[in-house]
């Protein structure tokens, strides 16, 4: 079978299962689990045989027209590079381990089998995206990816936090694609071609007319789907979803669509300076500010949440500087220990009883209580600071490299005010990743109160899929030069410069958090052995009021000792911390800016709708509703009486016309 054949399969295979699960999930419940597993484990085998056919030896491309559709056709085409497979791969690993992590999840969750069959769905929009040749097909996935995430985000719909989420992340994503539809269009009208290799030889010719207006509106797209500055919101409430869900969008979906297109059309950015000092702009202040706000959070889950955003941030930093493959070095890596730590986090909200960094510092002993979640999230905390020789120290030191590459002016692509602007931010937030890390890690595992809750050991489908998650994790970095022909070539190497800064920081930020973490575990024994013990209701009641957010997995909860929970995130942030804590208001200026006029907009509308036009259609009714009444009174069913009211009538007639007849006759 050839490689192309492979290729077309792996999309297909999910959604096939997909279809299966929607029809079969009500009727027969049992297939809910293979459906949902096995099409998408062929999926992932297929995805892993076509990358290692595919070698990284030149890029094959295959097209069919679908329909005539003018001057601009729309194919089904297919293209396969280095990037295509490996991104791929990801997909279908990662997408396995969350549908075999989900069978022990949401075991108990009647609705598991439209939950699965939407997973798989997700899946196959994604590898759609990834595969397609063609701009109008891959919009379709994209467009699939932000329905099905509403859906799932909304699992939970009984909780007014899992509505809210769902509706938000449609509604934001929604709003960026909106100018992205509108820069494809130009894009193509330009190329004369939806076809991506068209489009790439039109800007290598230098056939765009308006590359800068093209680049911004389909980053403003890009923006949406992947969690950038200003529309980032959606991602952290998005964390109301299923723990899995939250595993896949960030992993190797949905986030990483808008990372990945760029990456595809990255010579359309690279035609503009001025877009990609935008994008660096922006990839910094995502950077700074997700770091920040996640120092701040106290659900486990949207500590991740910003984590993301902030790495999505770096991807975003290295396409502004024109390394795509550095971008999609770390897209990888960051696949790979970011589903770690959100499987990782299920176990752990399993086994707590709660999504509360507060209420976890207060319980002794639970990383002995769930061993594998201890070390795998340990494994995945350390990729995630950048501590060497873990995955996230090879990726993170690309971006920063391509970064000082640029800001040396040593780029052709790429300005050296972006390379700047991406290196100084690429840097402090090296230091704000490794605090909130660790911060995370001392706060969930070393507790100090009363002992953990003991509800058994976790299933081994949870926990096997931490391990197999966790290989990539820490060995995916070291192949980084094997797999140099899969990047063009490029050899994703870290130099000595760009290590001393980004591993310094990393290890400033560590034993800062650490330091700090020590001092307010002292103070707090302290004011125990001094009498001054908040009362156990009072901290129950502010670890509730700190944490909005619902546990998924629901238990009996011990009593909350009396212990103060040691948060390091308030020292290091000091005043900062409540507005950090609110992602910096930004939900409050679009409240503001958006919401409200939109809701004062809506409410004049209705009332014109009520108050005039209702008024208006209700008057002409009412008035032949008047004339009906009179008439029907007339009517008395007396002969006498119409015979009189017709002989005057013919009097009134006929005295009309004569006294009309003389004023005529007078004139």
């Amino acid at each position: 079978m050839s490689t192309t054949t492979l290729a077309v399969l792996v999309p297909v295979l999910p959604f096939l299962g997909a279809l299966a699960g929607l029809l079969l999930g009500r009727t027969a419940p049992g297939f809910a689990k293979p459906l949902a597993v096995l099409p998408t484990l062929a999926a992932a085998v297929l995805a892993v045989l076509v990358a290692v056919r595919h070698g990284g030896g030149p890029a094959i491309d295959t097209a069919t027209e679908l329909t005539p559709t003018g001057s601009v056709p729309i194919e089904l085409s297919l293209h396969l590079d280095g990037f295509t497979v490996l991104v791929a791969a990801l997909v279908g690993v990662v997408a396995t381990c969350v549908q075999l992590y989900s069978t022990a999840y949401l075991r108990e969750d009647p609705r598991y089998p439209s939950y699965a069959a939407l997973v798989s769905l997700f899946t196959s929009a994604m590898l759609l995206v990834v595969y397609s040749g063609d701009l109008m097909v891959l919009l379709v996935g994209w467009e699939i990816m932000g329905i099905c995430s509403y859906f799932l985000v909304g699992h939970y719909w009984e909780t007014e936090a899992a509505r809210s989420a769902s509706l938000k992340a449609f509604l934001v994503t929604k709003l960026g694609d909106v100018p992205f539809l509108i820069g494809l269009f130009a894009l193509a009208a330009d190329a004369g071609s939806f076809r991506i290799t068209k489009i790439l030889g039109t800007v290598a010719a230098g056939g765009l007319d308006h590359p800068t207006l093209i680049a911004l509106l389909l980053l403003a797209g890009v923006a949406g789907k992947s969690a950038q500055f200003p529309l980032h919101t959606w991602l952290p409430d998005a964390m109301a979803g299923p723990t899995p869900v939250s595993a896949l969008i960030h992993a190797a979906t949905m986030v990483a669509a808008g990372v990945y297109f760029i990456a595809r059309l990255l010579p359309v950015f690279t035609a503009s300076r001025a877009a990609l000092v935008v994008m660096a702009v922006m990839a910094a202040v995502t950077m700074i500010g997700s770091g920040l706000a996640a120092l701040a959070q106290d659900d486990i889950k949207r500590v991740l949440a910003y984590s993301t955003v902030g790495q999505l941030g770096y991807m975003t930093g290295a396409l502004a500087v024109g390394d795509r493959g550095a971008a999609v070095f770390h897209l990888l890596s960051h696949g790979a220990f970011k589903a770690l730590l959100f499987l990782g986090a299920g176990v752990i909200i399993h086994a707590a009883g709660t999504n509360s960094l507060a209420a976890m510092s207060r319980m002794d002993g639970l990383a002995k209580r769930i061993p594998d979640a201890f070390w795998t999230m340990t494994i995945a905390l350390l990729a995630l600071a950048a501590i060497p020789p873990f995955a996230g120290f090879f990726s993170k030191e690309a971006v920063l490299v391509a970064a000082e590459h640029a800001a040396g002016g040593h780029s052709d692509l790429a300005p050296g005010a972006a390379g700047w602007i991406v290196l100084a931010a690429g840097v402090l937030t090296a230091l704000l990743t490794a605090a909130y890390a660790t911060r995370l890690w001392l706060m969930a595992f070393r507790g100090r109160g009363a002992a953990a809750p003991d509800h058994g050991r976790e299933p081994v489908a949870m926990t096997g899929v931490l391990w197999l998650l966790a290989i990539p994790s820490t060995a995916f970095g070291l192949a980084a030069g094997p797999l140099a022909d899969w990047f063009d070539g490029e050899e994703l190497t870290p130099s000595v410069t760009t290590s001393v800064l980004g591993t310094g920081a990393a290890l400033i930020g560590i034993v800062l958090t650490y330091g700090l973490w020590q001092r307010a575990t002292a103070r707090a024994a302290a004011g125990i052995r001094n009498g001054a013990a908040v009362p156990a209701s009072v901290a129950a009641a502010e670890s509730a009021a700190e944490t909005p957010e619902v546990a998924e997995v629901t238990h009996d909860h011990p009593a909350v000792p009396a212990t103060p929970a040691a948060d390091p995130g308030r020292a290091l942030l000091g005043p900062l911390h409540r507005h950090a804590a609110d992602g910096f208001h930004l939900d409050a200026v679009y409240d503001r800016l958006f919401v409200r006029p939109t809701r004062a907009a809506a409410g004049l509308v209705r009332f014109l709708d009520r108050e005039v036009v209702d008024t208006y259609v209700r008057g002409a009714g009412t008035g032949p509703r008047l004339l009906g009444g009179l008439v029907r009174r007339a009517q008395t069913g007396n002969v006498q009486s119409y015979l009189s009211a017709l002989l005057a009538g013919a009097v009134v007639l006929a005295i009309a016309t004569a006294v009309l007849a003389n004023v005529n006759a007078g004139s």
